[in-house]
């Protein structure tokens, strides 16, 4: 018997899926979900930004297999996930869909390392 899934996850279609947690939003389709509607995302961490005007405030940038995610994580999240946003090369990041001037962002709610799961990509490609 299938798992159950929430109503924004999709199924996976492509030929060659990466082990994606569970739950989680490709973001191809970051669009779908209304503004505020909580979701989960992952990806490989391509940047990470901490500006000295943005007072606490870290931008991350995710990338999946279908694009990129823009995650806001702010003081209070940054201080309870500390860890993880500084050192993990993959994250799932749990939160509300913001969009404003044509840009989504996802503000992170939870952030979780994920990034034993890269070992399962290498053993999946050799």
């Amino acid at each position: 018997m299938p798992e159950p899934r929430s109503p924004v996850t999709p199924p996976v279609t492509s030929p060659d899926p990466w082990p994606r947690p569970p739950a989680c939003l490709p973001a191809a389709r970051l669009d779908d979900p209304p503004g505020g509607a909580r979701v989960a995302v992952a990806g490989l961490v391509i940047l990470r930004q901490r500006p000295g005007t943005a007072k606490g405030v870290i931008f991350l940038t995710l990338e999946d297999e279908t694009g990129v995610v823009n995650v806001i994580v702010w003081r209070k999240i940054y201080e309870a996930f500390r860890r993880a946003v500084i050192s993990g090369r993959l994250l799932r990041v749990t939160g509300r869909v913001q969009r404003g001037h044509g840009v989504t962002h996802v503000i992170a709610e939870r952030v979780e390392d994920i990034s034993e799961m890269l070992d399962l990509l290498l053993s999946e490609a050799g």
